[in-house]
């Protein structure tokens, strides 16, 4: 069985990545974009230009922040991220690099050192100027009273969700990590990714040049499924499960 391949791929590995996309969060009821009835069948994306140009569109996108976040603030980390903090508790993981903006995995118990978040975080808000940080209730019960943007009150700079929107710039730091991490991996493990957003997906060929294993656990096929070693189109948190013995 295939999930008996991944177990002795895992086990025998010396330093294994997990790279997780969207797929990875929906058996926890967050929806992807991707897909029919996806995030952006509903929504079309704000650009980061318009966000800084347009106070309407600031408007828009806090709008639409609190109107998912019940959604998002409901979801518990699945069976598929309590399997992958096991391989990190193990030892046989040394970081989770990810798309996914949702805090789960931490929330399963993979310390914040060891998450690489490539796309951001959505539990909190930062200043595009100076970087401070605030957090969510004070923005949510001014905005929700009479849809007051939050500015600043350090610098006077625009806040913004700790996300990375479509035309925003990569996170360098980020970025910087996950290739140092996956140039070290010795077995590359992606799960749940629809495997076509740039640069981000580029990862998978980085490691497979290096020499790494390269696993792909995703309930679809992708079009780097050609590049794998293993593919399994499985649904993510049985298999996991499976192959690290989490019942």
């Amino acid at each position: 069985m295939s999930v008996d391949q991944l177990r002795d791929m895992l086990s025998s590995c010396r330093r294994a990545v997990v790279f997780t996309g969207a797929g990875i969060s929906t058996e926890s009821g967050i929806p992807d974009f991707r897909s029919p009835g996806g995030l952006w069948t509903k929504y079309k994306p704000v650009y980061f230009d318009d966000f800084m140009r347009s106070e309407e569109m600031r408007r828009e996108t806090w709008r639409r922040k609190f109107a998912m976040e019940g959604t998002f603030s409901q979801a518990k980390p699945n069976r598929g991220h309590q399997a992958v903090a096991q391989l990190v508790r193990r030892g046989i993981v040394s970081s989770v690099i990810t798309q996914n903006v949702d805090n789960l995995h931490q929330d399963a118990g993979v310390p914040d050192d060891k998450v690489i978040e490539l796309h951001g975080n959505s539990s909190y808000a930062t200043c595009l100027d100076c970087g401070t940080r605030y957090e969510m209730p004070p923005i949510r019960e001014a905005f929700l009273r009479d849809e007051t943007l939050p500015i600043c009150d350090r610098c006077g700079g625009i806040v913004k969700t700790a996300t990375i929107s479509f035309g925003q710039s990569m996170p360098v730091e980020a970025m910087r990590r996950a290739e140092d991490e996956t140039l070290a991996c010795d077995l590359f493990l992606a799960i749940g990714s629809s495997l076509v957003v740039y640069p981000a997906a580029g990862f998978l060929s980085v490691a497979k040049q290096n020499g790494a294993k390269l696993v792909i656990l995703n309930r679809e096929a992708t079009e780097l499924d050609a590049l794998a070693d293993l593919v399994l189109n499985e649904e993510i948190g049985p298999a996991l499960s499976a192959a690290t013995g989490l019942n």
